[in-house]
């Protein structure tokens, strides 16, 4: 019984999660989906973030992670079942990140195609990044 059990929370669970990739767009923005920026304070600074994103670094200027400290703060930020898009440079990052969070861990995930370098190409509102006292 307890493995038929979890069986149907887990399968439960992956038809209600999500992962999606597509480009960003006005009609996205004006959607006023949560975008959480998953670059580097560097990155960050170097060219801004779209308007209105949410940074929370996952991988270090090393490569290194700690998925856990990155659920917790997105956890913070963004509700279960509640979707949300994802944003890093070019899309690499966010399409591994995205497809493991939509499909191992059961969030809404939009994984932004060619990333803020996409974003900026394409004239979307770019704000710069200013660091959390």
């Amino acid at each position: 019984m307890k493995k038929w059990l979890l069986s149907l929370l887990v399968t439960t669970t992956a038809i209600m999660a999500d992962y999606t990739a597509q480009p960003i767009t006005q009609k996205l923005l004006d959607s006023k989906i949560k975008i959480i920026d998953i670059r580097t304070p560097g990155e960050w600074q170097t060219t801004g973030i779209v308007k209105g994103s949410i940074p929370i670094m996952f991988f270090d200027e090393s490569g290194n992670y700690d998925l856990n400290a990155f659920v917790g703060e997105l956890n913070k930020k963004v509700k279960k079942g509640e979707s949300f898009a994802l944003i890093c440079n070019s899309g690499n990052r966010t399409r591994m990140l995205g497809s493991h969070l939509g499909q191992k861990m059961g969030y809404n995930v939009i994984d932004l195609q060619g990333g803020i370098q996409y974003a900026i190409s394409k004239k979307i509102p770019i704000e710069p990044y200013k660091p959390k006292p």
